[in-house]
């Protein structure tokens, strides 16, 4: 096995949680089984040439039925948490009305083996899966789906809220806003950047009045949200790229980010926007900003642009993942300094951090060596920021296994176990023994 650059788990607080992520349309599969409604992602899927592969989420990993067997998977890394999502139309169908009780079932006995094996669970409300049955009355660009939104999160909490460690809102609202509704490369396909924007406020209203909700309901668990994050950076040092940097910034981050913290949308994106500007109601960026338990952070590289229109970022492919996405560890320490800098944040989480890379099984086996140097390089990075005074209390690996990559299809591999799809086979890829011998406190594991 190829052993990635040094770090040990004792260089980080005792309490720090290391744990995987997943995420429901990705692995579980069954997407008509038991009552399950139909997702946005279930219909994107069958638009022409919408994934690369033309494949869907019909069975992905099967994790419906090996969810024990997945289970065991997770206990055996010696991991302390497992991050996952639970399908809205899984267990309330139409988005609005009638509960599936199977549905929820499932979640109850998933959210149960995960505490027999010793595992704190992590919860996603929405990672993306919106109950078509919404999306015809204009999804998440019609306000009424935000209150929808909170009924079924209130759901949620008064059958699992007393066994989950943590509940996040919404994962990544900006991929829901940008790519789902400005440049339609995800559900629900939409290209117009005032809808997108529109989305994404409508998104951010309906986390804080979850969490304003379920606070009053006396929820235990921590709660927050999970933003995609990157540092931006010029091309060339000087003021044309700086500025176009900032603004970059300011639209990928600072627009989600401000509203959460200080209760307002950054002036110079607004100003940009012109008239793509979101309707904002009276007493909406109230709601927005309640307050934090935790920030999730999903980081996979940073962004690099130029005022120069003819510029083109070029990077050597050993330098790059499955998915053209530049490696730039350093980019975690920037971006956390940043915030600690910048914001009075509330503790973080990094909730998805992983590569894809081209992986192939020899002799039962998969020697990802450059997945083990990809996953320890940004540990080392997460754990200079927190030298640094960032507090980040967990860390997630993206992802526990391969999976359906939205609109990549099955072509890309993010996982640190390997996923035979034709036979649903799991193979421990080198990278999960190295994250199991890292997480494994004496180390004594082989």
């Amino acid at each position: 096995m190829t052993h990635a650059t040094p770090i040990r788990r004792d260089t980080f607080p005792n309490d720090f949680v290391w744990g995987v992520a997943t995420s429901a349309f990705q692995i579980e599969g069954a997407s008509e089984a038991d009552g399950k409604g139909t997702s946005i992602w279930d219909d994107f899927c069958r638009l022409p040439n919408a994934i690369a592969d033309s494949s869907n989420g019909t069975v992905a990993c099967d994790h419906y039925s090996k969810w024990e067997s997945d289970l065991d998977l997770v206990s055996s890394l010696g991991v302390d948490a497992y991050r996952f999502s639970i399908s809205w139309p899984r267990v309330q169908p139409k988005g609005s009305g009638k509960f599936n009780e199977t549905g929820f079932a499932f979640y109850d006995r998933l959210i149960d083996g995960m505490l027999a094996r010793g595992l704190k669970p992590y919860c996603t409300l929405n990672h993306w899966d919106l109950p078509s049955g919404l999306q015809t009355s204009g999804g998440w660009s019609n306000r009424d789906t935000v209150q929808r939104f909170v009924d079924y999160a209130c759901e949620v909490n008064s059958r699992f809220g007393n066994r989950l460690v943590s509940i996040c809102t919404h994962n990544e609202p900006w991929v829901i806003a940008v790519l789902g509704h400005q440049t339609g490369s995800f559900a629900p396909g939409a290209t117009s950047r005032l809808l997108a924007m529109q989305v994404a406020h409508n998104l951010l209203l309906s986390h804080g009045l979850t969490v304003t909700a379920l606070r009053q309901l006396g929820c235990k668990a921590s709660l927050g949200i999970v933003l995609n994050m990157s540092p931006s950076e010029g091309a060339q040092p000087n003021a044309a790229d700086t500025a176009m940097a900032e603004l970059e910034f300011g639209i990928n981050v600072r627009w989600y980010l401000e509203p959460l913290l200080l209760g307002n949308y950054p002036s110079d994106v607004w100003k940009h926007l012109s008239t793509d500007v979101p309707t904002v109601a009276a007493g909406d960026m109230d709601c927005i900003c309640a307050p934090l338990d935790f920030l999730g952070i999903n980081y996979y590289m940073r962004t690099v642009v130029s005022a120069d229109p003819t510029w083109k970022q070029r990077v050597p492919p050993e330098n790059c993942t499955d998915m053209g996405w530049e490696i730039y560890p350093q980019g975690l320490s920037q971006l956390l300094l940043r915030l600690h800098h910048d914001y009075d944040l509330p503790p973080i989480v990094i909730t998805e951090n992983g590569a894809a890379f081209q992986d192939e099984v020899n002799e039962g086996s998969v020697h990802d060596s450059r997945r083990q140097e990809y996953l320890a390089s940004h540990l080392i990075a997460l754990n200079n920021a927190m030298h640094q005074g960032v507090r980040v209390d967990g860390y997630f690996i993206w992802s526990l296994l391969d999976n359906f990559e939205w609109s990549s299809g099955y072509t890309k591999r993010f996982g640190i176990v390997h996923v035979d799809y034709p036979s649903q086979q799991r193979i421990l890829k080198d990278s999960a023994y190295w994250y199991r011998d890292f997480c494994n406190k004496k180390n004594s594991r082989k």
